[in-house]
């Protein structure tokens, strides 16, 4: 196998630029929670972190293995095609798992513990759970939600409210992101027996929920510039940019509620996305400047 072929298969199975974009929030409230910046610290916890979610997606992938042959989104991956043996896949997760939680134990015991249940509930839980319950992104969203917290607790050794209302900014931003992915691909899905879509079907029920979550995950953002969260603040001239943001947002959401074409969905996804990066500068810029 030549090297250009081994990274592509490594790039596939760690799903590298979700892993870097997931760790990228991590490392944003490290920076939120920090005074004085302690590289070593800082060093750990992206390392730790990108191997911590490495190991979650070798590990889904291998579980999924059969099912993605039937997708035409994964259809391609390295297990289905197989680039890779399905007992190599699982010797790199288990040992990407492994390095991952030390180097988060050199930060702390919490941030261990954290990452520790974020590989269990996303592998052991939320995994199967696709295939009986559209419950199963509740599921998600809970180790979905734990980097953008992690980062707090690396820098403070401390689960506060700061912490908790990161972790619930994320939390409910990944209704709106993930739904409107399961709604455009939602033909995929219903192929592989995935079961994503809160109600099973693209419905007004459906797209009335992303709203709802929309909504909430903006809220949520609001809360800090009222100084109920600890150390975790925002100012006047930040509060107008996530309010700003989040119309944007939620706009997009309800574009897709008033017509449920696969082409809002996917604009509705893109948005989240970018919401979610400019909101983290966001908070992240206002406690520079």
């Amino acid at each position: 196998m030549s090297t250009y072929n081994s990274i592509h298969i490594i790039k596939e199975l760690t799903k590298i630029r979700l892993t870097l974009s997931v760790v990228f929030s991590s490392f944003i409230s490290y920076f939120l929670a920090s005074n004085e910046i302690d590289y070593t610290q800082l060093f750990y916890l992206t390392t730790g972190g990108i191997l911590i979610v490495s190991s979650s997606n070798i590990f889904n992938q291998i579980i999924e293995k059969d099912l993605d042959k039937s997708m035409k989104r994964t259809q391609n991956r390295p297990l289905p095609k197989n680039e890779i043996s399905t007992r190599f896949a699982l010797f790199l997760a288990i040992t990407t798992a492994l390095l991952g939680l030390i180097f988060m134990y050199l930060i702390n015991i919490k941030v261990a513990i954290l990452a520790a249940l974020s590989i269990f509930i996303y592998t052991s839980i939320y995994t199967p759970m696709k295939l009986i319950s559209p419950i199963a992104v509740f599921i998600g969203a809970i180790p979905g939600a734990f980097p953008f917290m992690i980062g707090w607790v690396a820098a403070t050794n401390d689960i506060g409210i700061e912490a908790l209302t990161l972790f619930l900014m994320q939390f409910f931003w990944q209704f709106p992101h993930f739904w409107s992915i399961g709604w455009a691909q939602s033909s995929d899905y219903e192929k592989a027996g995935f079961k994503m879509l809160p109600t099973g079907k693209k419905d007004k029920s459906t797209s009335a929920q992303i709203l709802f979550y929309s909504i909430w995950a903006v809220l949520i953002t609001i809360v800090p510039y009222f100084g109920i969260t600890g150390e975790l603040k925002l100012s006047l001239a930040g509060v107008c940019s996530v309010i700003i943001l989040g119309a944007i947002l939620v706009h997009r959401a309800y574009i897709l509620f008033l017509d449920g074409k696969n082409e809002n969905a996917n604009k509705l996804m893109l948005t989240s996305v970018i919401y979610l990066t400019l909101v983290q500068l966001t908070f992240l810029f206002d406690k520079i400047f």
